[in-house]
Formats: structure tokens, C-alpha cells, sequence
């Protein structure tokens, strides 16, 4: 996994800019949250192509154990979505009730994603 360490703002996130193979399970969370202790950050940014199509289809329940797992490690994440349209409604549903807490957001540029980050 390749990412990097940003600090803006008085604020540390860890940005993912690749991955080897895309987030597909349960397990596969681990290594972002190893990541976080790791650097002693627990704040993440994620980009949409580092999810399987899994992760938008709620039938498979694999976004729901992905922000439980990072809400029980006290993760925050921001998902930069740069195309919401392309996405089936009940998700979009979900991003609207998750964009109303402080754990897991989604934003449309890297931009709104630090202003969010700036303000935790």
C-alpha cells in the first residue's frame, strides 16, 4: 500500500494513494487501521478506486463493516467520491445519513475533505 503523511493546518491525515489489491473484505481494514496506530493518526483519507464494487453494493453488507470497524477504532475517514451520480440510490442514502456524523464522510475534492479535517 502506498500512502503518504500530510500535515496541513495543525491537522495529520494519512492519505492512501494506492493499493495493491482493492478493498474487498472485513480483513483487508486491517491494514488501514495498522496504518493509523502505526503513525499515531487516526484520521484517513480514501480515494473511491481503492474500494471493490463490493463496498457500493449494500447488499453485501461490506460498507457497513467497514465504517463499524473504523468507528470502533476511532478512525475518522473522508472519501473522496468525485462522482456520486454513478452510484445506486439506497448508497447514496448512506452517504447522506453518514455525512451527518464525525466518522466517515464523503467529498467530491481533496479540498472539502482537509476542511472537514481542519475542524475535528
Amino acid at each position: 500500500m502506498n500512502y503518504r503523511v500530510v500535515k496541513k493546518n495543525n491537522k495529520k491525515y494519512i492519505e492512501c494513494i494506492s493499493i495493491e489489491k482493492q478493498l474487498s473484505s472485513e480483513i483487508d481494514i486491517l491494514d488501514f487501521i495498522g496504518i493509523c496506530f502505526e503513525n499515531d493518526i487516526c484520521t484517513l483519507v480514501l480515494h473511491e478506486d481503492i474500494f471493490s464494487q463490493d463496498f457500493f453494493n449494500l447488499k453485501t453488507g461490506l460498507a457497513g463493516m467497514v465504517l463499524q470497524k473504523f468507528i470502533n477504532y476511532h478512525i475518522k475517514v473522508a472519501v473522496i467520491l468525485e462522482n456520486e451520480k454513478k452510484f445506486n440510490d439506497r448508497f447514496k442514502e448512506m452517504i447522506m445519513e453518514s455525512n451527518k456524523g464525525n466518522h466517515f464522510r464523503t467529498f467530491k475534492n481533496i479540498g472539502d475533505a482537509e476542511i472537514w479535517i481542519s475542524n475535528l
